[in-house]
């Protein structure tokens, strides 16, 4: 079920309940164009100008970062409910990008999208199964203040809808549209 074009709004999922971010973060990495596992290594590792409006990241690239993105969000908000308004550290996605840990053939993009999958299967299950008041437990981000554990639910299922966006975008100017 691959993203529409239009580019999701974060401000509607910062409004949704609980039950409809659970709902939108349980469908996860079906937003992928399953086209993407047909890539050779060469269009995996393409870089894109800013002005092809497909983002500049490669695809390989885009989803090693959505992976480490689930690990924090997740870790974020499992921390969130086990400790008492606990203060975040800084993720600075741009170093992990520049030191290459998600380059090349030796890491294939399989084992990004299972963790993406597993991460949200197994959280997805968990964030069920909370009673209302948990997602309102607090925690301090060091650049967006307090934060409830519903907004970085809110956070990380738009994230992933936002960055399929532009893998799928990559995915159609390389294949071609999907059928």
């Amino acid at each position: 079920m691959p993203t529409p074009q239009t580019p999701p709004d974060i401000k509607s999922f910062l409004a949704m309940p609980p039950a409809e971010l659970i709902a939108r973060f349980d469908i996860g990495v079906e937003h992928f164009d399953r086209r993407v596992f047909e890539l050779s290594d060469e269009q995996l590792d393409m870089a894109w100008l800013p002005d092809v409006g497909v983002g500049r990241w490669p695809c390989r690239i885009l989803l090693g970062h959505l992976a480490d993105a689930e690990v924090f969000f997740v870790g974020r908000m499992r921390q969130m409910v086990a400790e008492q308004r606990p203060t975040f550290s800084v993720w600075d996605e741009e170093a992990f990008i520049d030191s290459k840990m998600y380059d090349g053939p030796r890491n294939p993009i399989g084992a990004f999208v299972a963790a993406i999958h597993t991460l949200r299967k197994w959280t997805g299950e968990w964030l069920k199964n909370l009673e209302p008041p948990a997602f309102e437990r607090m925690a301090l981000h060091p650049v967006r203040g307090p934060q409830t554990l519903r907004t970085v639910l809110a956070y990380d299922a738009w994230h992933v809808e936002h960055h399929a966006r532009y893998l799928n975008a990559k995915v159609a100017r390389l294949m071609g549209s999907a059928n």
